[in-house]
């Protein structure tokens, strides 16, 4: 058990395609043609952004698809150094000026940066149309190389930096992706198929050690699947702190959510962490489902600890590190919504690649089409 435990800490994904082939659905066909698809996948695109910003305060910025390697702003995606960016040399001027540059995984660590280049005070903030590459996910339904995301960040103060703040906030953005679903049925009202209860109202908070209690022998995955069969949509709080099992929930970097600050729930209960994960239950894949990671960011003691605990402290060379320990940057709350795994969601579609064009295996385009599910290409 612990080594499985281990094992489903790092690298998304289900792992093999038999695997694959078995979770897909047997009974399948998409709710929209092809034309609608595209028409409701940029309405729902259009209410999010907008509502979106009106419930946060942001304001829609230009953000980088490409990164300098020393910059330190790269998001690595987690702390065991197992999924890595793509990288390359830009000779320029004959290596007289060169740089090396990476494509970004995640605009997390620059959004942050952003937030005083654009002179953003509390409670003001950003949102960003973002594209990423991941080279090493395991390819499946709702794992891609190509990767979209609506990249949003926030001026906070320190008195902002609770549990309460965290949950009204993603509260906030819950009611925006609840209305996005209505919006989009207003619009095509075949999507309102009785197979698929619509999101609930409300969001559950509930923090890791509260569901590893729940179902204390089962890796993360497993006990996610059965959570979200009981709570169709919850906030999974503390990722990335060691549980009571000697585990984290799931593996997280260490520079930007803050998961070691100790917080304390209305009955008195201690955890740790001011993050965490929005997962949901999908009807029509059968399968735990998220759609957003994010939370409060790092301060200097918090970050220090982290990169101690990660055995990374190397990084606090970097520019991005060394303006949090000198105070250069706000203190701020952000997070990454999936634009495709929330489209395949409300869109009620079995396969990410109905919803967004990359590369693809032939196997799984072949296990796909044998399941009446055809990726876009």
């Amino acid at each position: 058990m612990q080594a499985s435990k281990q094992a489903d800490l790092a690298g998304p994904g289900i792992g093999n395609y038999s695997d694959v082939e078995k979770a897909l659905p047997s009974d399948y066909h998409s709710l929209l043609s092809l034309r609608d698809t595209q028409r409701a996948i940029y309405a729902v695109k259009a209410y999010i952004e907008e509502h979106l910003a009106k419930e946060l305060n942001l304001m829609m910025v230009q953000v980088p698809l490409i990164v300098d390697s020393e910059s330190g702003v790269n998001d690595m995606l987690d702390r065991d150094g197992s999924r890595t960016p793509v990288q390359f040399h830009i000779s320029n001027d004959r290596d007289e000026h060169p740089i090396n540059a990476q494509v970004v995984q995640a605009a997390t660590k620059w959004k942050r940066m952003a937030l005083r280049q654009f002179g953003l005070g509390p409670g003001e903030g950003l949102i960003t149309d973002m594209r990423a590459v991941r080279k090493d996910y395991f390819l499946d339904h709702d794992h891609s190389a190509y990767v979209d995301q609506w990249d949003w960040e926030r001026v906070i103060t320190e008195r902002d930096r609770t549990l309460d703040y965290l949950k009204d906030t993603v509260g906030k953005i819950w009611k925006v992706l609840t209305g996005a679903q209505k919006h989009v049925e207003s619009l095509f009202p075949a999507l309102r198929d009785p197979r698929y209860p619509p999101l609930p109202e409300e969001i559950r908070f509930l923090h890791a050690e509260e569901i590893l209690d729940m179902y204390p022998d089962l890796p993360r995955k497993q006990r996610e699947t059965l959570l979200v069969q009981k709570y169709p949509a919850v906030f999974i709080l503390g990722i990335g702190w060691p549980l009571r099992d000697g585990f984290p929930h799931e593996m997280r970097a260490a520079d930007y959510d803050d998961w070691v600050t100790e917080t304390r729930e209305a009955d008195g209960r201690t955890f740790h962490g001011l993050n965490g994960d929005i997962l949901v239950w999908n009807p029509v894949t059968r399968r735990r489902h998220e759609l957003m990671s994010g939370g409060i960011r790092v301060v200097p003691a918090s970050l220090r600890q982290q990169l101690t605990l990660s055995g990374q402290l190397s990084f606090l060379e970097f520019p991005y590190h060394r303006a949090i320990m000198n105070g250069e940057i706000p203190l701020s709350i952000g997070g990454g919504i999936g634009q495709s795994r929330t489209q395949m969601l409300l869109l009620r579609k079995a396969h990410i690649g109905e919803v967004s064009v990359t590369v693809w295996p032939r196997i799984l385009k072949q296990i796909s089409a044998r399941k009446n599910i055809f990726v876009l290409e």
